[in-house]
């Protein structure tokens, strides 16, 4: 009976992440994922003879890597002759008719040139065996476990007859959004920023600890195949829906449009512009696009000459660059404390945008690109969205510049400013700092965070200034006509934000800990602490060896939170929040089983991993504790056990083993 409710639960979660990854249109709630997920793990730790290869629960490798291991690819991965200029789409179909001695229209498949990392998922029976990069295209690195953390790349195909074998060949990309939100964490937490999504994609994926690479936003689109065993093709077109069926990602399920099947290289060309005008509001990078024969027979008809194919071209689009001039450099000061470097420039115009500003984001990018004020530069907008400055025009700069440096002090406050040996950014150390607050009070209303939807950057800022804002309890204290009192805020204006101030005062746990703003705590760990605590106070109450219990929670996040709540001032805010109004929820997992009413802890290690042992012990009815005390029933012992174990013993707690414990469930 297990097997079987083991198998439909796979398909279950792999649907629920289709609709979520892929689509984007998930039909149910994080919580009710999360039920679904724990039963699986539940099968899982209890009946040890199932097939996981294919689960969920396989998304994360364990040990980190040394190195990863060269493999050679069946079929070679080509690369594609390219050229700047749609013209060429001409002299390409020229050249495919000469060869194949047809004078009749050829039927093209166009569709997008992705600008993020190539690669090869290997699917053996169905199942997903290996993942190889491209390589040099006879020889790619074998980055499996990585790219098993993609949560949109099923394990298992939905066929229930799957080929013998089938490569498909695809790219890894990270959206453009996503790239904005990864830079903010890797900024804030003072690690180097990705230069574009490209890198960030690439760099993700040739991790050598799969945990960082599940943390990172990664997507796959297939769009071609390699070797093949067992199932054949009439035409491109039919790999695309056939990729589909199999719920591999496409991007037919973005927007069916963006792939199109042309008569002809004059319909080829009016693609080629349809997609250059649209390049800028799609939610990816894409430097080009790619144009197929259609046909499969006519593709081997044309064969290869020496490492492209006959039979596909790229036709890419021009940079869009622009030259202008730095006229000043400022710094702004994020919610940390971190101080950003800001080019203000002469406004130009680059891909139909006009562009006033890009950010430096460090000294050590500053240094390494040598940027100066008054330096005439060459900018273009990395994934057609963020201004970039890629060089400069050394031959065009004043003979009196000077190297910029980062301030001494902070501009806003005017404190002493720090950089940490470890870290790329510099910070004020006020906590206090203007800055600070204003942004801090930003992040606490942001539609993750609070959501309090009518409240935006501007309005923040002037009720700071007019001092009507300070801490994020003041929110819950302004008066209607308080806000009428400032400009351009009507009655119906200030109805509408108060109405949105109190609609935020019933927060998830998750999303309370999150709009705090505690360095190093983003929505996962947010999450991961909602989970672990239960409710507010049982985390002001932690301990940083609670903390380090957390799966994911190192002693950097671990030594913020404990530096976060052990500041007095905070504690007496989030007090402060609750006596106005707020009240914290957090979703109560009422299971019952054999464990119920039983509270447990668990010390050294286990057969299995010690989230998974949690997992069991709560679908069965059992709570985790965070420390030990008087009120723990069970010490769940593993071998190498810590002090717990000791403290346990003294306090009286009973102390049981893995076996113990699972005879307690049976």
């Amino acid at each position: 009976m297990s097997n079987l409710r083991h198998e439909e639960l796979k398909k279950i979660i792999f649907k629920h992440d289709y609709n979520y990854y892929v689509l984007d249109k998930p039909t149910i709630t994080d919580y009710e994922y999360d039920k679904l997920y724990e039963e699986l793990l539940k099968i899982e730790s209890s009946e040890k003879d199932l097939d996981i290869s294919d689960s969920p629960s396989q998304r994360v490798g364990g040990k980190a890597l040394d190195s990863f291991q060269k493999i050679e690819h069946r079929a070679p991965m080509l690369s594609l002759s390219n050229s700047y200029s749609s013209e060429d789409i001409f002299d390409f179909d020229e050249k495919v008719k000469k060869f194949l001695n047809i004078s009749a229209e050829i039927e093209y498949l166009c569709e997008l040139k992705f600008d993020g990392l190539s690669m090869e998922l290997i699917y053996e029976k169905g199942r997903l065996l290996r993942a190889l990069t491209r390589g040099d295209g006879t020889v790619g690195e074998d980055v499996t476990l990585n790219v098993r953390t993609i949560k949109s790349i099923p394990l298992k195909l939905k066929s229930n007859n799957p080929p013998e074998l089938l490569e498909i060949r695809g790219e890894v990309l990270i959206f453009k959004e996503d790239f904005s939100r990864l830079n903010e964490i890797q900024q804030e937490n003072g690690i180097q920023t990705f230069a574009n999504p490209r890198n960030a994609a690439a760099g993700s994926i040739r991790q050598l600890d799969s945990k960082i690479t599940s943390s990172r936003p990664l997507k796959f689109f297939g769009y071609a195949l390699g070797a093949v065993e067992g199932i054949s093709f009439r035409t491109q077109d039919e790999i695309q829906h056939f990729l589909c069926e199999q719920r591999i990602p496409t991007v037919l399920e973005t927007d069916p449009d963006l792939v199109k099947i042309c008569k002809g290289p004059q319909s080829v060309i009016e693609y080629y512009h349809t997609i250059e005008h649209r390049r800028s509001s799609l939610p990816f990078d894409i430097d080009g696009i790619v144009v197929k024969v259609n046909s499969v027979r006519l593709q081997n008809d044309l064969g290869l000459v020496a490492r492209s194919p006959r039979w596909a071209t790229a036709a890419k689009f021009k940079p869009e660059q622009a030259l202008t001039q730095i006229k000043e450099i400022i710094v702004q000061v994020g919610r940390t404390g971190a101080l950003t470097p800001v080019a203000i420039m002469t406004p130009v115009n680059v891909g139909g945008v006009t562009v006033t500003n890009a950010t430096l984001h460090n000294q050590d990018e500053i240094d390494r690109k040598d940027l100066r004020v008054g330096d005439t530069v060459i900018i273009q907008r990395a994934g057609d969205v963020i201004p970039e400055i890629v060089s400069v025009v050394l031959e065009k700069r004043p003979h009196d510049s000077k190297p910029f440096k980062m301030p001494s002090k902070c501009p806003a406050c005017n404190s002493a400013t720090e950089k940490l040996e470890n870290e790329v950014i510099t910070r004020c150390l006020n906590p206090l700092c203007i800055a600070v607050v204003k942004e801090s009070l930003k992040h606490f209303v942001s539609r993750r965070a609070m959501n309090i939807d009518k409240v935006g950057d501007k309005l923040i800022e002037h009720l700071v200034d007019h001092g009507l804002l300070k801490v994020f309890s003041d929110f819950y204290k302004i008066t209607d006509i308080q806000l009428q009192s400032l400009e351009r805020q009507g009655k119906k204006s200030a109805s509408n934000i108060i109405s949105s101030i109190e609609k935020s005062k019933n927060p998830t746990l998750n999303r309370f800990i999150y709009s705090l703003g505690i360095r190093f705590v983003g929505e996962q760990t947010a999450k991961l602490l909602a989970d672990h605590f239960v409710n507010i106070q049982n985390l002001l109450n932690a301990k940083e060896e609670d903390l380090l219990q957390i799966p994911e929670i190192g002693p950097k996040v671990a030594k913020s939170i404990i530096s976060w709540i052990s500041n007095k001032e905070c504690i007496k805010e989030i007090h402060e929040l609750e006596r106005m109004g707020i009240k914290i929820s957090n979703p109560v997992r009422s299971v019952t089983g054999p464990l119920s009413g039983q509270s447990f802890l668990i010390t050294g290690t286990l057969p299995i991993h010690r989230d998974e042992a949690k997992t069991l012990i709560e679908s069965n009815g059992g709570k985790i504790l965070s420390s030990v005390s008087s009120k723990l029933n069970y010490l769940v012992v593993g071998s190498d056990p810590g002090s717990k174990f000791e403290k346990a013993e003294k306090l009286g707690v009973k102390v049981i083993s893995w076996d113990e414990l699972n005879g307690l469930i049976e």
